[in-house]
């Protein structure tokens, strides 16, 4: 019976696969497998602790011992100025459960011109073997590195960790890098006159960067709001197509109930430079996830997400599957 029942599944695959390639204009759309299981909590901050405080954007990545780390922005904490500040926890697996909290692992340094408490949004990715982390300072997208993945330090440029930042953008944050064709391709979010856009800037070396350019705004999400365009997140699918995942609600939790579910909206585009623009063409889908971050390992997607009501942050299984 388990050579027929291999045997059939077998024949299935192949027929999925036939499908696929005989259909290449075939809308794949991301779907949560299985169960959510919960890596940190509402961490404690000592002296910051707040009774209001939200663990929110964070990274996740696989350090150079091995072991998984993950740095959350916790906001609404006693820091002064924004509240913004940095908090760490470690696991020895990616499937563990209730990771270790390490302690608050960085706050804003005013003296580099960091605004006070303004710390928003990690993202952390190896290049040329050094860890390099993408932060916000409520103005600017900065960057600190390392060479282990767990201790990191400022990078600093004429005495700045600041890589680019526009007034004019204003709050510009959620900083994500999508290295291709020798080109970091770097998307965040700002909100100019209250209206939230996902904007893209370019470099070939992190150092020199094009001139911001808006690739995702309004259609079915909004674009009324300085919220409904955070958290953008973009990934390439083996299929070639890019995909944009985009937080249009952290939901709403009213005295620790959630009221409003969270909601992020997916697009699928050929473009790194445009996934709608007062359209909903490229416009796939919609999650009830809030600050995803997606990413690979031994093969199987994974897709890491706050929870709902705000406390924590957690991780599922990633799969794709065709548009219904």
């Amino acid at each position: 019976m388990n050579n027929v029942i291999k045997a059939l599944f077998f024949l299935l695959l192949i027929s999925t696969v036939t499908t696929v390639k005989s259909q290449p204009n075939l809308k794949l759309v991301p779907v949560i497998e299985g169960n959510w299981w919960t890596v940190a909590g509402n961490p404690d901050l000592g002296e910051l602790t707040s009774d209001q405080q939200q663990p929110v954007d964070f990274g996740i990545w696989q350090a150079a011992d091995s072991t998984w780390q993950l740095w959350s922005c916790i906001r609404k904490t006693k820091a002064p100025g924004k509240t913004r500040l940095f908090h760490r926890w470690q696991a020895a697996n990616l499937t563990d459960r209730d990771w270790t909290p390490m302690g608050i692992a960085m706050q804003a340094d005013t003296t580099l011109g960091e605004e006070p408490g303004g710390m928003q949004a990690p993202y952390v990715t190896p290049i040329d073997n050094i860890y390099h982390m993408f932060y916000g300072d409520w103005n600017r997208i900065c960057l600190a590195t390392s060479l282990d993945g767990i201790t990191f330090e400022r990078n600093l440029r004429d005495g700045s960790p600041a890589l680019f930042g526009d007034p004019a953008e204003t709050n510009t944050r959620d900083a994500m890098v999508l290295h291709e064709n020798d080109t970091f391709y770097t998307y965040y979010t700002a909100h100019p006159d209250q209206i939230g856009a996902v904007y893209l800037r370019t470099s070939p070396d992190l150092e020199t960067w094009s001139e911001s350019t808006k690739v995702a705004y309004g259609g079915q999400a909004g674009g009324d709001k300085f919220w409904l365009a955070e958290c953008p997140f973009v990934v390439k699918h083996p299929s070639g197509y890019f995909y944009l995942f985009r937080t249009q609600s952290y939901g709403k939790v009213v005295d620790g109930v959630t009221e409003k579910a969270p909601k992020t909206s997916v697009y699928r585009s050929k473009s790194l430079y445009d996934f709608g623009v007062d359209d909903d063409q490229y416009f796939v889908g919609t999650l009830p996830v809030a600050a995803p971050e997606i990413f690979r390992h031994q093969g199987q997607w994974y897709m890491a997400a706050l929870l709902p009501d705000l406390q924590g942050i957690r991780i599922a299984k990633l799969g794709w599957a065709p548009q219904p």
